[in-house]
């Protein structure tokens, strides 16, 4: 039995945006896989709608975050554009069922696939953009990704990165990683490890690995030292 076709209305809901050529979103849903896709697939408007959410993101981060330096508002940028973002973006859409897949891809529940996913939100950005410009673009953009600017899914640096660039800007030496004591058998082991920053009282951190540990030592240095907030940066 044939796949019944799912109403687009529950899907232009959520966008919150109207079509004046529907045809725009049905190729934004349209996997190459699909019968008859053609040159009709979403992979032209998803090159362009990642360029228009890029400048959008940039938008709202140049004026949500007005101290923030250069640096720091590309990271966020990365973190927004990012394809797992996207992908959480087309799942709050819930636009899996409405994607047209190839027989075997569809089988296969490539509707779940978060590229795919982040594509078809791509896509999508881009379909509004043809249809109703920038400002209508940018509208969809705002309201679906506006929420994530401050809550990122990641750190937006690793600590000892952090620690490193912070050490640099006071004209200080690179940090210095010691292990001060291993335990547990060698297939779990456990590290203790130091931190040692030039003019600052050492710190320390523990984890499965030395990496984890070095991590955790310059997570603590820098949220003792007031670099970091917990807010922002705590263990989660």
């Amino acid at each position: 039995m044939a796949r019944r076709k799912p109403d687009l209305d529950a899907l232009l809901d959520k966008l919150g945006y109207r079509f004046e050529k529907p045809e725009l979103l049905e190729r934004a849903l349209t996997h190459v896989s699909a019968p008859g896709a053609g040159g009709q697939s979403y992979q032209r408007l998803e090159f362009l709608g990642d360029r228009v959410l890029g400048l959008s993101i940039a938008e709202m981060l140049y004026a949500a975050f007005s101290d923030a330096p250069e640096g720091e508002l590309s990271r966020r940028l990365a973190e927004l554009v990012r394809r797992e973002t996207c992908a959480e973006v087309a799942i709050a859409w819930d636009v899996g069922p409405y994607v047209k897949l190839g027989a075997g891809e569809a089988h296969s529940g490539e509707r779940r696939n978060l590229t795919i996913l982040a594509d078809v939100c791509e896509a999508i950005i881009g379909a509004v953009f043809i249809d109703g410009g920038y400002a209508a673009a940018k509208e969809l953009v705002e309201r679906s990704f506006g929420g994530l600017l401050n809550a990122p899914r990641r750190a937006l640096r690793d600590p000892k990165s952090a620690l490193q660039e912070w050490a640099q800007g006071k004209g200080l030496p690179t940090p210095i990683y010691a292990v001060v004591e291993q335990t547990g058998p060698d297939h779990a082991p456990r590290f203790r490890i130091v931190v040692k920053v030039k003019g600052v009282e050492n710190e320390f951190g523990t984890g499965t690995s030395k990496r984890i540990a070095e991590q955790a030592a310059a997570r603590g240095l820098l949220l003792r030292e007031g670099v970091w907030t917990e807010e922002e940066h705590g263990v989660a």
